[in-house]
Order: structure tokens, then C-alpha cells, then sequence
């Protein structure tokens, strides 16, 4: 706020220091008297809480479902299950009663075996693999390529994937990795989202470059669970039109501006060149291949490719709000599909996938969160037959990713 006022002739000099004194005291107290009633101001407004006649802010939208239908609790999955899909560095941090709590969660789920996918190629490799050392015979470690290495973050120039002899080097490690039990290889969104090339451009997901990487897993008998773009929605613009637009308002980082980043459709045919071109080698493409919104787009590629693999982490949300055609999916499609998570989740959250998998239940929540993470709708089961859930359980898994098979015979021992 800028007050201005003109001091009469008539003032001497020696007057201005006490006059700009008592003027600066005098805007000071108008300040916090107009800043107080704003404050009262605002709080003798009601929040907008559809209440009493008012508008209701979305943030507030919490409706209690009235709808009355049957409620299956199942207290952990049928079979025994290899979750495929999880983060026990990311979201465990490292914790030692974190993951001892969450092995006990495995044992009361059923979960036989989880994937952990954050063994960084490296001393993190170690760290991680002494982490999970005494529940070895419970957790298979998928290692990650480490892009920037001791590389700067805004120099991409300095980064180990733009230095000579980066490929060599990963393939040496990987195969290192897999003498030492590593049983395959996670590539993050970062690949042909964010990591760089010298020049800083972003890497392309099908850069002949890294042709080398693809084939050494192939060779060395392990799949590449590979994340490419995310929702559709977050590659669209922000606006009252986007599904997603909850979501997108509470992580706009989770938005892809076509005026920033490749497109949507550009990163997915990316991938399937990738894929197409090293048919020796397995690819999981996680969460749904990125396009559970179409899954008869999912299945064509399935057909194209005989070594592309789904899993579903964080999309029973999206699976669930499609029953009849996810259903359909799942059956057909059965020995392509990986059961996956992407926790450590909370155990409500675990059993809610149970239920979508075993159950014809209606209309009930996909997260164990107040407001719905990743939109404003329910899920319903699907109410699979035994056969296939077994092949989604574990079965698939048991036979492309080493070392999950014996963990698995063990674990059955045991019970």
C-alpha cells in the first residue's frame, strides 16, 4: 500500500524527522485496523460447504453413500500371491519396523513374495539388498539403472548416461546384479520424462543407445518392468473438463503440458518400438501399460507382442469402474497378467484389491483414503474364476521372474 501527502512550507526542517514519525505510526495503525477487519471479515464468512443454501468447494464434497448392497471381507487372497510391484525403499524409506510390520502384513494377506523395486544399480544396490537380508526368502530385488550417477542435476552433460562407455558399463552391472540375485530391471517415468541427454533434451524412450541394456536382459533371462507416461489425463490441459482435475489441482506436478513434455501417444508408440525390437527379451509394462482407460488398445498391443506383459499397480481404480469389460480382459488375457501393487500399502487398502478381484461386490472405495487419490468415483468386482486367479496370483510370475518360484515353493512349505 503506497500513501502519499504533501507536508506545508511552513514546517522548518528540523520538524520533518517527528512528522515522518508520527505519519509512519499513523499508516501502521490503519494497516492492521483495514488487515483486522479483512480478518473478521473472513471469518464471519461461511466456508463454502453447501450447507444452508451455500456453494459447496469440491475439496469439501464428502457424500455418504446411501446405496445398500452385499459387502464381502475377506481377510486375505485366495492363493498365494507375488506382488510384483512394490517399493520397499521409496516408501519404507528404509525403516526397520516399517518393513518388518509390512512382512507381517504379507503373512496375515497371504502375500508369498513382493518385488522390490528400487535396488539402484551401485553401493544403493547393497544398502537395499542388507535392508531386505532377512527376508530374503521373501523379497526379490529388481535393480534400476542410475542415469545421473555423481552427475550434477542441471548439467546434464556431467551425467553418467551421457559419458562413454555408460551402456558397457550398465551391462556389467546388471550382469553382476543378476550373479548376485537380482531378478530384473525397473525403469521409472524418468525414462523419456525427465533424464537427459547431454545437450538437454530429453532421452527418447527408443534411443538405439541403450539397444545393448534391453538385449543383456533378455540374455540374462530377467524382465524389464518398464513405466512409460502416466494417465491419459495428466497429458491433457487443466480445466473443468479433466476427469483427473481433483488430482491434478492438489500435485500439479503430476501434470505433462504439451509445451514441455512429449506427448502422451509419443512416449506409449515409444516404448512398443522398444519392445517390438527385442522380442527375447520380457516386458511388464506397469500400471496397465499406462491405458487401462482403453483396454481393447492394451489388448491389441498384447496381441502384436508376444513378450509384453501387464501389471496393474494403482489402477484397480481404473480396472474396477469397467467391470464387465475388465472382467472379459483379465480372463482372456490371463498369462499376461501380473499381480502388482505398488505399495507397501496400508492393509485396507491391500484387501480392497481382493475384494475387486474375488468378488462381484458393488460400488465401494478403491482406496482406503477419505477423498478417492486418483478420481471421484467407486469400483466394482470382478469376481474372477480360480484358474485365473491363480495365473494372476502367482503363477505368471513364478515362471518369468528368477528367483520368485523357489521363494514361492518355500513360503508353501511353510504354511
Amino acid at each position: 500500500m503506497h500513501v502519499y501527502c504533501t507536508v506545508p512550507e511552513h514546517f522548518r526542517e528540523r520538524d520533518m524527522p517527528k512528522i515522518r514519525s508520527l505519519f509512519n505510526s499513523a499508516v501502521l495503525l490503519f494497516s492492521i485496523a483495514v488487515c483486522c477487519n479483512e480478518s473478521t471479515i473472513a471469518q464471519d464468512t461461511p466456508e463454502l460447504d453447501g450447507r444452508e443454501g451455500r456453494e459447496l468447494l469440491l475439496r469439501n464434497f464428502r457424500p455418504n453413500h446411501v446405496l445398500r448392497v452385499k459387502q464381502t471381507n475377506l481377510t486375505q487372497a485366495r492363493f498365494p500371491t507375488v506382488d510384483v510391484h512394490s517399493h520397499f525403499y521409496y516408501r519404507l524409506k528404509h525403516a526397520d519396523v516399517a518393513r518388518d510390520d509390512y512382512i507381517e502384513l504379507m503373512d496375515r494377506n497371504n502375500i508369498a513374495v513382493a518385488c522390490s523395486l528400487d535396488g539402484m544399480l551401485g553401493d544403493r544396490l547393497e544398502e537395499h539388498r542388507h535392508y531386505l537380508k532377512d527376508y530374503d526368502d521373501r523379497v526379490v530385488i529388481f535393480a534400476n539403472i542410475n542415469w545421473k550417477g555423481s552427475g550434477h542435476d542441471d548439467t546434464p552433460e556431467t551425467w553418467d548416461c551421457n559419458q562413454a562407455g555408460f551402456v558397457r558399463h550398465t551391462v556389467h552391472l546388471l550382469q553382476e546384479a543378476v550373479e548376485s540375485g537380482v531378478g530384473g530391471l525397473k525403469l521409472f517415468k524418468g525414462f523419456g520424462l525427465s533424464h537427459r541427454n547431454a545437450d538437454g533434451t530429453l532421452i527418447q524412450i527408443d534411443d538405439e543407445r541403450f539397444d545393448p541394456i534391453w538385449k543383456a536382459c533378455g540374455d540374462l533371462g530377467i524382465p524389464v518392468i518398464i513405466h512409460t507416461a502416466d494417465p491419459i489425463a495428466f497429458f491433457e490441459t487443466i480445466d473443468e473438463t479433466n476427469e483427473r482435475w481433483e488430482e491434478l489441482s492438489r500435485h500439479p506436478e503430476w501434470s505433462f503440458p504439451a509445451d514441455k513434455y512429449p506427448s502422451y501417444q509419443s512416449l506409449i508408440s515409444a516404448r512398443n518400438r522398444v519392445i517390438a525390437r527385442h522380442p527375447g527379451t520380457n516386458f511388464i509394462c506397469a500400471h496397465v501399460a499406462s491405458s487401462a482407460h482403453d483396454l481393447s488398445l492394451v489388448a491389441s498391443w498384447l496381441e502384436e507382442y508376444d513378450n509384453m506383459y501387464v501389471g496393474f499397480a494403482s489402477r484397480i481404480s481404473e480396472l474396477g469402474r469397467q467391470p464387465y469389460t475388465a472382467r472379459r480382459f483379465l480372463i482372456r488375457y490371463a498369462d499376461r497378467v501380473l499381480f502388482s501393487t505398488d505399495g507397501p500399502w496400508p492393509e485396507q487398502r491391500v484387501k480392497l484389491y481382493w475384494r475387486f478381484l474375488e468378488t462381484n461386490d458393488e460400488y465401494f472405495p478403491y482406496s482406503e483414503k477419505e477423498f478417492p487419490p486418483q478420481g471421484l468415483w467407486q469400483i466394482y468386482g470382478v469376481h474372477l474364476p480360480e484358474k485365473v486367479l491363480r495365473q494372476i496370483y502367482y503363477e505368471n510370475a513364478a515362471r518369468i521372474v528368477p528367483g520368485v518360484k523357489e521363494r514361492l515353493n518355500a513360503y508353501r512349505r511353510r504354511r
